[in-house]
C-alpha cells in the first residue's frame, strides 16, 4: 500500500529521518510538502502510528484517477470496492480539497462519494444509514489537483499529537508534535538533565519523560485503522508489534525532568497528567516563576532548557507577549549560561532579541508562524 505520513510544514525532514528509523518493508520514504509518503504492508502503517511523533496522521491511500466531469466521477467510485475499507453504517467524514480541476465544489463532491457508497452498501442488501454506534468513524481525504483525484484513508482518527496522555490541559497548549521536535533539533538525549520551567500542561516534559521510558507516541491511545474490516485480519500483528515495543519499554527512568509554572492549576494539570500515566517519577513539578527560578537549585549539570513563552491566547496582547520575550532573553543571558537552549519564538521580529547564536526551523502550528531556535548561551 501506498501511505503518507502528513506533518506540519517544516518538520517534513524530521518525519522522514523517524520514518527511515522504523523497521518498515520499504524504509526509504520520500519527502514531499506536508509530509512524507511511503510504500508498505498494513502492518507498517500500523507502526508509523504507534511510534512516529512528528507525524500528524498517517493516510493509506486507496485509489487514484482522472475525472473531469460528474458522470465520470460517479463511474469511477460505483466501481471501487468500498467493502474493503469501511464497516457498513460506518459514519464517515469527507475531507475535500480541490485545485485547478473542472470539479471544484467541495460539497458536491463529497455528496458523490457518499451516494457510491451508499449504492454499494444497498446492492450487498446492508442499511447504508449510518449507525453511530456500530462503529469507529471514518474519515476520506479527497484531493484534486487538475482533475486527478487521489483518495485516502485516516488511518490514525484523533490527530496524532494527542497523545492520551493529557487528561488535563491549560489554555493552547503546545502540540506534542511540535515538542518532539524541538526535543529532536535539541539533541536531547535521556538522561541529560531537562528543565520546562514555562511548563504549561507539559508537552515538553511528557515528551521527554515518554522517551526517557522508551514508549511509542502512540502508546495511551487508539487508532481509526482498528475500525477497519481489515483489522480482523491482522489484528495479531498488530498486537505482535505492541509487544515488541513493551519489551522495550524501561520501567524506571533516571530521566533528570524539571518543570515548572507560575500557575498552580498548570503544575496540577501536569502532576495528574502525569499520574496517569505512570511518568510522575520522572517528572519532578514545582509551582515557581521563571525569572525566580536559578539552575544552583537543581543540583545538575548544564542540560537543556525548553521554553514555550506564553503568546496567543497564553497571553494578553502581542505588545505584553513582546515584553515577556525581552525580559526572558535578558534572563537566560544572565543565569543560564552554559545550558542549550530549546526556544519557541511566536514572531520573527523576536528573533534579534536571542541572546545567543542559534539555529531555526520555521514551522506551521494551529495556523501559526512559529519559529524553533536551538542554540548553546555561552559559558
Amino acid at each position: 500500500m501506498e501511505f503518507f505520513a502528513a506533518a506540519s510544514p517544516g518538520l517534513e525532514p524530521l518525519c522522514l529521518r523517524e520514518l527511515q528509523a522504523l523497521s518498515l518493508v520499504a524504509p526509504e520514504g520520500r519527502a514531499a510538502e506536508g509530509g512524507v509518503s511511503f510504500n508498505g504492508r498494513l502492518h507498517d502503517g500500523y507502526l508509523a502510528n504507534l511510534c512516529l511523533r512528528t507525524a500528524n496522521r498517517v493516510l493509506m491511500r486507496i485509489g487514484a484517477f482522472t475525472a473531469s466531469n460528474f458522470f465520470t466521477l460517479e463511474k469511477k467510485l460505483a466501481a471501487t470496492p468500498w467493502e474493503l475499507y469501511l464497516q457498513p453504517g460506518q459514519p464517515l467524514r469527507f475531507n475535500v480539497t480541490a485545485r485547478h480541476s473542472r470539479l471544484y465544489h467541495s460539497v458536491a463532491i463529497a455528496e458523490r462519494f457518499q451516494k457510491a457508497i451508499d449504492a454499494r452498501w444497498a446492492e450487498a442488501g446492508v442499511d447504508p444509514k449510518p449507525n453511530e454506534s456500530a462503529a469507529l468513524g471514518q474519515q476520506i481525504f479527497i484531493r484534486v489537483v487538475d482533475d486527478h483525484f487521489a483518495v485516502s484513508l485516516d488511518s490514525s482518527g484523533e490527530s496524532l499529537y494527542r497523545r492520551g496522555l493529557k487528561k488535563q490541559v491549560t489554555a493552547a497548549p503546545l502540540r506534542e508534535t511540535i515538542a518532539a521536535a524541538m526535543l529532536i533539533l535539541a539533541g536531547y538525549s535521556p538522561p541529560e538533565p531537562l528543565v520546562d520551567p514555562m511548563c504549561g500542561a507539559g508537552s515538553f516534559s511528557l515528551e521527554a519523560a515518554m522517551r526517557s521510558h522508551n514508549i511509542p507516541a502512540g502508546w495511551f491511545r487508539d487508532f481509526a485503522f482498528s475500525g477497519w474490516p481489515a483489522f480482523a485480519l491482522t489484528r495479531k500483528r498488530w498486537q505482535h508489534i505492541k509487544d515488541q515495543c513493551a519489551q522495550r519499554i524501561v520501567d524506571t527512568s533516571n530521566a533528570a525532568i524539571f518543570a515548572a509554572d507560575v500557575d498552580p492549576s498548570a503544575c496540577k494539570a501536569l502532576e495528574e497528567n502525569a499520574a496517569d500515566s505512570g511518568l510522575s517519577a520522572s517528572i519532578a513539578v514545582s509551582n515557581r516563576d521563571f525569572f525566580d527560578l536559578t539552575p544552583g537549585e537543581l543540583g545538575v549539570a548544564p542540560g537543556l532548557l525548553t521554553i514555550n513563552p506564553p503568546f496567543g491566547r497564553r497571553m494578553g496582547s502581542p505588545k505584553q507577549s513582546d515584553a515577556l520575550f525581552k525580559d526572558l532573553c535578558n534572563r537566560l543571558k544572565a543565569v543560564w549560561r552554559g545550558w542549550r537552549v530549546a526556544l519557541v519564538v511566536p514572531r520573527k521580529g523576536l528573533l534579534k532579541r536571542i541572546p545567543f547564536p542559534f539555529s531555526v526551523q520555521e514551522v506551521r502550528h494551529g495556523g501559526l508562524r512559529l519559529y524553533l531556535i536551538t542554540g548553546v548561551l555561552r559559558s
